[in-house]
């Protein structure tokens, strides 16, 4: 008879393990690692207003000055933390007031309204001007970053967009209460040194100023083609911009969904991804009660005709949770995640409060532009409006504006990991890890020095 094996009891594999355990434990959290990729995270934040500013005006107590924020990604993650220094900004626009140069040298940061008069006096959102100040920093010394520049720019810039290259940054602007921009865009070059040259204001054909809205536009990741959303017109268009900093649109005007918010080309630069937020003038509160929002995907050049010219096309969509405000993209082209607001910001009277933001992960087939929804995640945190993915492409830093406990003072950059059951590969789980940074209240627009 073939001698039996005895089974190993849980006290005999810890023993076999324990040495091992015990050799890592001063090395590494053993409740789970955080390998998140890159060089530095750049955040904004804006300390200016709580989130519930939103629905009834009021900005609440101050809490320190607008920030910028760099988080260095090296070293033990339980270490991090972030070096920040003043730089006006607001939360009232699309999360899209940072960028930094493709090398992570200089980042550019836009004011869409300015701060709140500096006395303790109770305010409200109609005490604040229309902002018109850009904000060059120099971010050589991650851990210690520098102001180098600030320039007059025309009022209400919506998104500021730095091309692949470096040499190129394009603001939007908002023609909703008058900014004094010639046209919605305006695009620099951009010197060595970080500072800016004359800037062009090139006609975009066919937009119209009184009824569209260029909420956000994209650089293509290989040539100087920019994609335009418009919110309220519910479009995507592209142009190539010329020589001479002009604009030159080609193919056709693709409708796509309800308020797109942010718009990203895919890595291969085959497509475009957008979200879509569902507010609007016939929504209750405009966006208080807004219905699920959207992910959509739109190829670029999907057909040529005849004569030369090309079609654009709209390929895919899927739900997400409501208000999904921000949009990223993964670096390999696996994975796009929304942060939604969800009815977080609302004050804590109101019964249509929910205690909870989400995360919306969906897969990407950046071949064909098909989307899979994966799920939406809540968790417990007010307003998050940003997200970007690591290098890897495994893990996601979530800008997270306010908490609930408001004995918690600032908001925070969370750390979030995507998960397969080892036994069930389809089931995918984004999950949110322990780790996090805190940063200034009003954490809403990020990026990644990769």
């Amino acid at each position: 008879m073939p001698k039996q094996r005895a089974l190993a009891t849980p006290s005999a594999v810890l023993a076999l393990v324990a040495p091992a355990l015990a050799q890592e434990e001063g090395s590494r959290d053993l409740r789970g690692s955080l390998n998140f990729q890159g060089r530095y995270l750049v955040s904004v934040q804006d300390a200016d207003m709580v989130a519930s500013a939103y629905v009834n005006g009021a900005l609440g107590p101050r809490e320190g000055k607008d920030t910028l924020a760099v988080i260095p990604l090296d070293g033990d993650p339980r270490s991090w933390e972030a070096a920040e220094i003043f730089a006006s900004n607001s939360v009232a626009g699309p999360p899209a007031a940072v960028d930094i140069t493709p090398d992570g040298r200089f980042a550019y940061v836009i004011e869409t309204f300015t701060p709140r008069p500096e006395n303790d006096e109770p305010h409200t959102f109609g005490d604040m001007s229309i902002g018109e100040v850009l904000s060059i920093f120099d971010l050589a010394e991650p851990s210690a970053p520098k102001v180098v520049g600030k320039i007059k720019i025309p009022g209400r810039p919506q998104s500021v967009r730095s091309n692949a290259t470096g040499d190129l940054l394009a603001i939007s602007y908002s023609f909703q209460g008058g900014g004094g921009a010639e046209t919605p865009l305006q695009i620099f070059p951009i010197n060595n040194d970080g500072t800016l040259g004359e800037p062009t204001s090139p006609e975009i054909p066919g937009w119209s100023l009184g009824k569209g809205e260029l909420i956000d536009m994209a650089w293509h990741p290989n040539e100087n083609i920019l994609a335009l959303a418009d919110r309220f017109g519910n479009t995507l268009r592209f142009g190539r911009v010329t020589s001479d900093l002009t604009l030159e649109m080609f193919g056709n005007v693709v409708d796509i969904e309800r308020t797109p918010f942010r718009v990203f080309f895919t890595p291969d630069g085959n497509h475009v991804v957008a979200n879509a937020l569902y507010w609007g003038s016939d929504i209750a509160g405009t966006w208080i009660e807004a219905p699920k929002g959207g992910i959509v995907t739109v190829r670029m050049n999907a057909e040529t005709r005849d004569d030369g010219s090309v079609r654009h096309a709209f390929v895919d969509h899927v739900k997400t949770g409501v208000s999904p405000e921000g949009l990223a993209v993964s670096p390999d082209g696996r994975w796009v995640a929304t942060t939604n607001l969800e009815r977080s910001y609302l004050p804590y009277d109101d019964e249509r409060i929910t205690w909870w933001s989400s995360i919306t992960l969906a897969r990407l087939d950046q071949d064909t532009g098909q989307l899979q929804e994966v799920g939406t995640f809540n968790y417990d945190g007010v307003l998050p409006e940003a997200a970007v993915f690591d290098n890897s492409g495994d893990y996601l830093a979530v800008a997270t504006y306010d908490h609930f406990d408001d004995r918690k003072t600032g908001g925070s950059i969370d750390f979030w990991r995507i998960q397969a059951d080892p036994l069930d590969l389809d089931n995918v789980q984004l999950i949110k890890t322990e780790h996090s940074v805190p940063v200034a209240r009003g954490a809403h627009s990020m990026v990644i020095a990769r």
